[in-house]
């Protein structure tokens, strides 16, 4: 059983991306990447009153009735609605799916587009814009400003790696790269021992997560996945900063040398929202030890694999079949 008499908080580093002090950035980064994977960032460029903006605009959605929200359900393109329950991401301890309603937006790419028929490219249904109002404007803008942040910080993450740091800006990488935001809203109570959580236990898929949150606790991490039993971490929501973490695609990339760890949100019958923004390669990239994390003492440990292959297998294993919402019609 769980302590609930102690918070334990977690502790974690904070880059700023306005010091002009750059190796004191990448040295405290790259402490972070090794020790946990999770780090703020402060300094950021992106105001307040917009990220207030954004998070009022997210409420608006998922205040809107059932009905009107279905019609923008989850697409074949991991696009628009998903459900509450829909993610199913511990099913060794999740009774079932995950107690939150979200929402996927990705790059807007055309029909009309040639790289159109790729699975994480595509047009994103949009609520009708009588019912919100400059809803898709403020996202769409979300979006922009949120995968500029994310290049800076890849460009920290290439010194880190002993990389050139312009090593992800190239157009196999994040030049066009897969950037896909969600909103999230959390309901209920969590009860871990009785397999009842708002978000269960995961680890990122991607390169990369940012994560903008409202002030409400929830979030935890566990900084060992193989302790027994494993020790649960809050991390405190600090105003004004993003809540960074690596996914599994970059502990694959860099050889198991920086850390993807296990998160986790509990309710506490609060509403809690939050913003994701997964950030990803170009659908092409062959993921494969970085030329920096090898040598003759420390081999390749993973296979290459396409981004789009593992991407798409990683979705597939979480999310319920988009069957079972057109029986329910």
């Amino acid at each position: 059983m769980e302590n609930h008499t102690t918070m334990k908080v977690s502790s974690l580093n904070c880059i700023d991306l306005a010091n002009d002090d750059l190796n004191h950035s990448v040295v405290s980064l790259k402490q972070a990447c090794l020790d946990c994977g999770f780090f703020y960032v402060i300094n950021h460029g992106i105001s307040e009153e917009f990220m207030d903006d954004v998070f009022e605009q997210s409420k608006k959605l998922f205040a809107l009735p059932l009905e009107e929200k279905m019609k923008v359900l989850r697409n074949e393109k991991h696009r628009g609605y998903t459900p509450v329950l829909d993610e199913l991401l511990d099913p060794k301890n999740q009774i079932n799916g995950d107690h939150k309603e979200g929402y996927y937006i990705g790059i807007e790419v055309p029909k009309d587009d040639p790289h159109w028929d790729k699975p994480f490219y595509g047009p994103n249904p949009w609520p009708d814009a009588d019912v919100l109002p400059g809803w898709r404007e403020t996202m769409e803008k979300y979006h922009q400003e949120a995968l500029r942040v994310s290049m800076a910080i890849a460009r920290l993450l290439a010194l880190a790696l002993d990389l050139d740091v312009g090593y992800f800006d190239r157009t196999e990488m994040l030049g066009k790269p897969i950037a896909t935001m969600r909103l999230l809203r959390y309901q209920g109570i969590s009860d871990p021992s009785k397999g009842i959580y708002a978000c269960g236990a995961h680890s990122d898929f991607g390169m990369m997560t940012l994560l903008a949150t409202d002030g409400v606790m929830g979030l935890q991490i566990c900084k060992d996945k193989n302790a027994v039993p494993q020790k649960w971490e809050y991390v405190p929501p600090i105003k004004g900063a993003f809540i960074v973490n690596l996914g599994d695609m970059l502990e694959r990339w860099s050889n198991g040398f920086f850390k993807s760890t296990l998160h986790r949100v509990l309710g506490n019958g609060q509403e809690r929202y939050s913003i994701p923004f997964f950030v990803e390669p170009n659908h092409d990239c062959l993921v494969e030890c970085l030329p920096t994390c090898k040598s003759e003492s420390e081999l390749p440990k993973y296979p290459p694999i396409k981004c789009s292959t593992y991407l798409t297998q990683r979705y597939e294993e979480t999310h319920a079949n988009l069957s079972i919402y057109h029986q329910q019609t």
